[in-house]
């Protein structure tokens, strides 16, 4: 009988869960992150003041030059809504911020201001964080497949998702995960391409994961077929233990959803889970799928071991 990849890095449920060394480790770089993230606006805000300052009373803030997109900021209208506003209710709103919050505010009125708008900008970042963690996850995995196939000497081509453009990997691939959206490579004689984020037509949703038997250069005809479906699998970079039951749970429902789409087929397809919160009970649930063959791998992210024997596994298939 032959052995199921999982049994290479999981001895049982308890390697799944997700230590609390790991946790600390995962909300530290979140808090890094959103630092780094904040850096443009930190200093968006001293350029503020420094223009402001000119300003003897809050009403001649509108005759300074090049701070009207700030003003409106401070107004509590984001760069989003302002798109949706004329010119009038942007002035609107301004005088607003300048009869109710800045005159009332005396000689301070340039602090009151650049509060106000870092405040609005605090908002703006809290949406961007919201979903930190997944793209977290989505590098850390795409390093991991990148390191596998180097390790293996085999050539690949990577989807750059800024420029829509698959490029040839050179020996200098430092920091390509931060725009990788695919990776293409060779199997023996046959392709493999995998995407991320991918909106599969049989199955109508988006999928974190899929790898097709295909060359790059035929993926916009050969994602539509589901006899080319290779593996899908599904990525949860959250590491907040309270959200880790929540996002179990969505990810079972989307593998469900996946399985249940390609069972008319008649294809063997392999899927898998990678989360970096996963707590007792969710791990001993992902287990018994895995003994099932309901799950064909999984791995918990915060372990390295763990991702890089999945992936090894993966460019195999």
């Amino acid at each position: 009988m032959i052995k199921k990849a999982f049994y290479k890095h999981l001895a049982g449920s308890k390697d799944l869960v997700t230590p609390y060394e790991a946790t600390r480790a995962g909300f530290v770089s979140l808090a890094l992150e959103r630092n780094r993230r904040a850096t443009p606006f930190i200093e968006q805000a001293r350029s503020l003041k420094s223009f402001a300052a000119a300003a003897k009373t809050p009403k001649e803030l509108l005759k300074i030059k090049g701070i009207f997109p700030a003003l409106l900021c401070a107004s509590g209208i984001s760069d989003k809504a302002s798109g949706h506003l004329e010119d009038k209710d942007k002035i609107d709103a301004i005088n607003g911020l300048i009869k109710n919050f800045l005159e009332p505010a005396g000689a301070n009125f340039v602090e009151e201001l650049v509060y106000r708008f870092l405040l609005t900008k605090g908002d703006t970042l809290g949406g961007s964080m919201r979903n930190v963690g997944g793209i977290l996850g989505q590098r850390k995995f795409a390093r991991a497949i990148i390191s596998a196939l180097a390790l293996a000497k085999t050539p690949f081509y990577w989807l750059n998702s800024k420029s829509n453009t698959w490029v040839k990997a050179s020996n200098d691939d430092a920091d390509i995960e931060l725009f990788l959206r695919g990776i293409n490579w060779k199997h023996g004689s046959k392709q493999r391409t995998a995407l991320f984020n991918l909106t599969v037509p049989a199955v109508k949703n988006n999928i974190d994961f899929c790898l097709l038997n295909c060359d790059y250069k035929k993926m916009a005809i050969a994602y539509k077929k589901p006899e080319l479906y290779i593996s899908c699998g599904e990525l949860k970079g959250g590491i907040d233990p309270a959200g880790a039951d929540e996002h179990w749970k969505t990810a079972h429902t989307a593998l469900n959803r996946i399985r249940k789409a390609f069972s008319s087929k008649p294809l063997s397809l392999q899927t898998f889970f990678i989360g970096a919160a996963i707590e007792k009970k969710m791990a001993g649930e992902i287990w018994e799928q895995l003994k099932d063959g309901t799950l064909t791998n999984a791995a918990n992210l915060t372990n390295q071991d763990q991702v890089n024997s999945l992936c090894n596994w993966l460019i195999r298939l």
